[in-house]
């Protein structure tokens, strides 16, 4: 090797050790909608709703854009996120947009082991522990049932989810009864016979394809109607 070859590959070991430490270093990704947060401050809070959770709540902007562009809705969705970098960054994404209603659909990453072994307790005690922040600061917060999987495409090693799906959708039900929340079920009518989403609503399994973003727009809708006042 030259030694032009050796100064470029270490060049390339220092730009991924530099990437891998940035990622390291903002793991919740409180970066990713910093401006746009900012950006917010001098917008109407009247009646504005925040959407918190992972690639299908990111997603459902860009297959159903109309659907926050109409209303005071906002999108706080990061692709591949798990409920503890959602804990972490629940503060600036969420509660500091003042929103008058939160709506939280997390889970599924933690299910499928994006960032390690998930017990039930553990992914519960993140969701509940936003939802206390939520209560603390006068803001209306509804938990969403984790959509229905069958399986994760990039991890099949996770087996039966919706076993686990089921028993924390079960969970999350008690909790908003016992502590006067709000709870929001996608689920029943997008689950099939296998307990896996209906075929004519996702695109792989797990991430609603446009079809099963109109069945969640139109629940959602209805919903916030409701609760929002």
């Amino acid at each position: 090797m030259t030694i032009e070859n050796d100064i470029r590959v270490s060049n390339e070991n220092e730009i991924n050790k530099s990437e891998s430490n940035a990622i390291n270093q903002d793991w919740p990704n409180l970066s990713f909608y910093e401006e746009d947060n900012f950006k917010l401050k001098s917008k109407s809070k009247k009646d504005r709703v925040v959407f918190m959770g992972d690639s299908i709540t990111e997603g459902w902007s860009q297959l159903d854009p109309v659907f926050f562009s109409k209303s005071n809705y906002v999108n706080r969705g990061i692709g591949g996120q798990t409920t503890p970098q959602m804990l972490i960054r629940f503060k600036p994404d969420v509660i500091d947009l003042n929103p008058s209603l939160i709506l939280l659909l997390a889970g599924t990453n933690d299910i499928a082991g994006n960032t390690g072994i998930s017990t039930i307790k553990m992914i519960t005690d993140n969701l509940f522990s936003m939802a206390e922040l939520a209560k603390a600061n006068g803001i209306k917060i509804a938990l969403s049932s984790i959509l229905p999987v069958y399986n994760y495409p990039w991890n099949e090693n996770i087996i039966k989810p919706y076993k686990t799906i089921s028993k924390i959708n079960s969970s999350l039900k008690d909790y908003v009864r016992k502590n006067d929340l709000l709870y929001i079920d996608y689920f029943d009518q997008m689950v099939n016979e296998k307990e896996g989403l209906k075929s004519g609503y996702t695109t792989d399994g797990v991430h609603p394809s446009v079809e099963g973003y109109k069945v969640m727009s139109k629940i959602a809708d209805e919903f916030i109607s409701h609760n929002l006042n």
